[in-house]
């Protein structure tokens, strides 16, 4: 048998060592794969939402209450038997919300606070510290937020446009929480939500929104600094990162008139967000949503870059035009 003869019944007898090692990677690769896919299915659809009341207390404070996600929070959790203190800047708006709630939910109660957010914070903070003294607010979402009015080039925003987007999601978001956070301390139990954005955390970038995004990336880190300060003491803390919802915000800087697969309403967004909540510190309560992270993961992010920056500038010259 000469050496040619030899190495190739070799390789037909002895599978290499490089074949066996590449087959075992991708076997546990798939395992893998196969584990994250299932670990999402539960979480997403099968993973027993919280008792909110029996684990954190009987009323729940929103901000930004009387529209989109924050009216439609409010909604499922009177149907769950919260108590609700309602933030908002239109008293109109907030009585009509307090009413529609009682119709379908007549044992909740339910206290107002009008609050621009946009507008100095003293008084409003105030009034709601007040207003919380007498009742245990185990929830909080903080779901106030505003975006600029059409896609704009950093330099181009006005002070005024960026410092009331400061205000509202930075500022907002704090204050009302540093009001919140000693009387869980003192019972020793709640949780918190704030409302994220995937502008800064399912994509590298978000040009032409750049002040937003990074006010949300502010919401999200804070979150999970709390979440990590606090969890000792009974507390929870949770940034959810939704994708784009049909709400009125959606529609004017993304020009989204109407829901699809992957624009839920607010109400569709709002009940599968309630069954994540007090679970992870950072999460995407939307299956979809969910869905379009995964897949963004997989690109490269200056391919990212380059298509969230193409978008931003043809919803420029759409807004220009309108």
């Amino acid at each position: 048998m000469n050496f040619y003869s030899f190495f190739h019944h070799h390789i037909k007898t002895q599978p290499h060592p490089w074949i066996f090692l590449l087959s075992s990677l991708g076997l546990l690769l798939l395992l893998k794969s196969s584990i994250s896919f299932l670990k999402w299915v539960y979480i997403t659809f099968l993973r027993h939402p919280k008792d909110l009341k029996k684990c954190y207390g009987s009323w729940v404070l929103i901000t930004g209450a009387t529209d989109g996600i924050g009216k439609a929070f409010a909604y499922e959790l009177a149907k769950k038997g919260l108590n609700l203190i309602l933030v908002g800047r239109n008293s109109n708006k907030l009585k009509i919300v307090s009413r529609e709630i009682h119709t379908i939910c007549p044992n909740v109660k339910i206290k107002t606070i009008v609050l621009d957010f946009s507008n100095d914070l003293t008084a409003g903070i105030c009034v709601i510290e007040e207003a919380i003294q007498a009742v245990d607010v185990g929830v909080l979402i903080n779901n106030v937020g505003v975006s600029y009015s059409k896609a704009t080039y950093f330099h181009e925003v006005d002070e005024e446009v960026w410092m009331n987007l400061v205000r509202v999601n930075v500022e907002g978001t704090t204050q009302v929480t540093k009001v919140v956070v000693p009387g869980m301390l003192k019972r020793k139990k709640g949780v918190i939500v704030n409302v994220g954005s995937g502008a800064s955390i399912v994509v590298p970038s978000h040009p032409l929104f750049a002040i937003y995004a990074a006010t949300k990336a502010y919401v999200d880190q804070l979150s999970r600094c709390m979440y990590v300060e606090y969890k000792g003491y009974g507390i929870d803390v949770q940034c959810q990162v939704p994708l784009y919802v049909a709400t009125n915000m959606a529609s004017k800087v993304a020009f989204i008139k109407k829901s699809s697969l992957f624009v839920p309403t607010p109400e569709a967004y709002a009940q599968a967000a309630i069954r994540r909540i007090g679970y992870e510190p950072r999460c995407t309560p939307y299956w979809t949503h969910s869905l379009q992270w995964y897949l963004a993961s997989l690109l490269p992010e200056n391919v990212l870059d380059a298509w969230r920056l193409s978008i931003g500038i043809g919803r420029m010259k759409l807004g220009t035009q309108e």
